[in-house]
């Protein structure tokens, strides 16, 4: 059942510095004023002097509001400016702090502006936005102590010359929300892009949007999956995990992953549970052959393997493929690696399986990464439901009679799943829908919730506990003639 209402924060004071980035426009009120000048706020140039004041948490602050502004610019912002010599010069504490700090304003950002908004009667520059948000999200979110969040971000305005007139209205907004008693419970419709949240209002109902909105505050565990349920069960509890069926077990170890029981043996890896169920509705595929059109990182390439299917995996990408590579030469599994585009892949084989996940909006991977949220617009989606268009077709032709062809997605957008799907059958009478069967769900790491009546699943983040990412999946089966 979708949540009526925020989850509850843990007892203990502040929770610790949670995850990813996302820039949202400013929220309603502050949208309107923006469109009205018919351009969007554009950060200026920076003028931080970032001589040494002895605060050791300065050039952590100045660095992730770099990769706020980073993540809000354009997809994969975030992504990019980590491996920026400029933030990888930083000592290991102050990448994590900004890392973490940067992760939960764009987790919070819908939050942080309805705030901003409320207690300001014009709307601040986007630096002076940037500075209230870093400041609420430490007092509010982090294990920093509310003089110390006021004072360095007082101390970041008087930094740069267009922020410091302003330093003022910082301080006292800041010390307003800690002497009323710090952030108030936020409002499902005011966590995603306006847009966002009327599309999923739209497809899925008021009470399915606000669960999938409210998923924004939590940080997701890490799920792994295994290569047999004797390695799940011979990890398990060095883990401390929970098994979600499928192969797969929810951690709740916090921390570089290299050091966790099970990886150097490579009987696991990590992968969304909800990503997972992209194989596991196949079944036994042990003996098949099977491609996996758009393979990298290699979760599901590894499934495959483990599963006893004999793999080729294809992607474009010559640095995507070598993590397939390492991947798969961890876990002691292999594939046939092929460097080409899926639409055009030059090879007349059928196959008993062909996998595609195809490229998308990723909108249903917002617990880990929040700024997908807040790159995307809505003619992207459209763009990509054409790209996803044709790599179907051409992912037809792969399948031999009897075969199956898995489709999936990891976006919210339905022009991206279901929309996509009923138009191929009809282009293709020769396939039909291999419906999935809420009674088998567990065996398939789905929650059964997930699975629609038309009998394809439509994995909404809110429907496990602790979440999951939102997915697409169908399984469509090749008829002979």
């Amino acid at each position: 059942m979708a949540p009526n209402k925020p989850p509850s924060k843990p007892s203990g004071g502040k929770p610790s510095f949670q995850r990813k980035l996302v820039k949202r426009p400013p929220s309603k009120g502050m949208a309107a004023k923006i469109a009205a000048k018919q351009a969007p706020i554009k950060h200026p140039e920076p003028t931080i002097d970032t001589s040494d004041d002895g605060d050791i948490g300065m050039n952590a602050r100045i660095a992730a509001m770099g990769l706020i502004d980073a993540a809000l610019t354009k997809r994969s912002g975030f992504d990019e400016a980590v491996t920026r010599s400029e933030f990888l010069a930083l000592s290991d504490g102050e990448r994590a702090f900004a890392r973490a700090m940067a992760l939960l304003v764009l987790r919070r950002l819908g939050q942080l502006d309805h705030i901003i908004e409320k207690r300001t009667q014009k709307t601040p520059s986007a630096a002076v936005c940037d500075l209230l948000r870093i400041g609420l999200v430490q007092i509010g979110f982090m294990n920093v102590p509310d003089f110390a969040a006021v004072s360095t971000t007082v101390k970041l305005a008087e930094r740069a010359s267009h922020t410091r007139p302003f330093k003022g209205l910082i301080n006292a907004i800041l010390r307003g929300v800690i002497r009323e008693g710090g952030l108030l419970a936020p409002i499902a419709s005011r966590l995603a892009p306006d847009w966002l949240y009327a599309r999923w209002k739209g497809a899925y109902g008021e009470d399915n949007a606000n669960g999938i909105a409210y998923m924004l505050t939590e940080e997701p565990a890490t799920d792994l999956s295994f290569k047999s349920q004797a390695d799940l069960e011979a990890h398990k509890d060095a883990l401390e995990g929970v098994d979600l069926g499928g192969l797969t077990l929810r951690s709740a170890l916090r921390g570089d992953v290299r050091e966790w029981s099970g990886y150097n043996d490579g009987v696991w890896w990590v992968q969304d549970a909800a990503a997972a169920a992209v194989v596991n509705v196949l079944g036994d595929i042990t003996g098949k052959t099977a491609i996996d059109l758009c393979a990298a990182p290699g979760g599901k390439t590894m499934q495959l393997a483990a599963r006893g299917a004999t793999v080729t995996a294809l992607d474009r990408s010559k640095n995507r493929l070598k993590r397939v590579e390492e991947n798969l030469e961890r876990t002691k599994l292999s594939a046939d690696i092929q460097m080409a585009d899926a639409e055009n892949y030059e090879d007349s084989r059928q196959f008993d399986v062909v996998l595609l996940d195809a490229p998308c909006s990723a909108t249903g991977t917002f617990r880990r990464q929040p700024d997908v949220l807040w790159a995307t617009r809505p003619a992207d989606i459209a763009k990509l439901a054409d790209v996803q268009h044709r790599l179907l077709d051409s992912a037809a032709g792969r399948v031999k009679v009897g075969g199956d062809l898995v489709y999936s997605t990891c976006s919210l957008e339905r022009e991206e799943g279901e929309t996509q799907v009923l138009a191929f059958l009809r282009r293709h009478t020769d396939f039909s829908l291999v419906k999935l069967s809420p009674e088998n769900a567990a065996d398939m790491g789905i929650p059964a919730e997930s699975i629609r009546p038309e009998g394809w699943a439509r994995l909404l983040p809110h429907q496990r506990p602790g979440g999951q990412d939102g997915f697409f999946i169908a399984r469509l089966t090749r008829q002979g003639s």
